[in-house]
């Protein structure tokens, strides 16, 4: 049920920052309780054929247990009849880490959710963006299916179920961007928090040739180049700099650190 609000208050810009961070940790904080929800449903339900991506810490535990079974490491790289079952789950896991694959493969990471919601910031009340758009949640524009109006109340739950469904355009929106050129999931993500950030039509080759070209050549550095959008309704904005910044590092260096926060 929507729930009607008065007037915001208005804030210092300090206490405006904290609480943009506050509401981005208390959604990341509600995102991961329901990933870790969905797990226990998933260890409930039939195992799948295709592994799963696992951690670091998850591989070496694997690597560590075919040891004590008396198992090389090694023997991940020798022929399929000759490795256990953990071994191949290993070297699958170190593959999809190290080799770039089809985009038409790749969804939105983790990671990158978290720093989305953190550059997007949380907004619990429908508002009107800059270009006089209802919006609310994680930069969800508003549509005559939700049923909302300037000044209505979400819950967590259904920013996140917006935030899910805005996430599958955009990552259909990414692939059609990349086309045939083969990403890692870190690059996947970069491209991915572009075309949310500007919207499919902005990453076009009318409106960004050099992007496209570079995309079509393969030419990595040249797509690392073509990341920074600075500008909203004609003025820079140094929050789109910053964001940039942090899209480019995810791109390059597989590095989703939140800069403000490092800072």
């Amino acid at each position: 049920m929507v729930n009607k609000t008065v007037k915001p208050k208005r804030f210092s810009t300090r206490q405006a920052f904290s609480r943009r961070r506050d509401r981005a940790r208390a959604l990341i904080k509600t995102m991961r309780e329901r990933r870790r929800q969905n797990r226990m449903q998933r260890r409930l339900a039939p195992k799948a054929s295709m592994p799963r991506r696992m951690s670091k810490r998850r591989k070496a535990t694997l690597l560590v247990s075919a040891g004590a079974m008396g198992m090389s490491t090694a023997a991940q790289y020798v022929q399929p009849m000759q490795v256990t079952t953990i071994e191949r789950q290993v070297a699958y896991y170190d593959q999809l880490e190290e080799t770039r694959v089809d985009a038409s493969e790749l969804r939105a990471s983790e990671a990158f959710k978290e720093a989305l919601i953190e550059e997007e910031g949380v907004r619990e009340t429908v508002y009107r963006d800059v270009a006089g758009y209802p919006t609310v949640g994680v930069g969800h524009l508003v549509t005559k299916a939700d049923n909302l109006r300037v000044g209505d109340r979400v819950s967590y739950d259904q920013i996140l179920d917006f935030l899910e469904q805005d996430l599958k355009a955009a990552e259909a929106a990414t692939q059609r961007l990349a086309g045939d050129l083969p990403l890692f999931q870190h690059e996947f993500d970069a491209l991915l928090d572009l075309v949310y950030n500007v919207g499919e039509g902005n990453v076009s080759e009318r409106k960004s040739p050099k992007l496209n070209t570079a995309i079509a050549s393969g030419d990595y550095a040249g797509i690392a180049a073509e990341l920074d959008y600075h500008h909203a309704g004609g003025s820079k904005a140094n929050g789109l700099v910053n964001r940039s910044e942090r899209r480019t590092a995810i791109f390059m260096d597989a590095n989703y650190e939140n800069p403000r926060e490092v800072a």
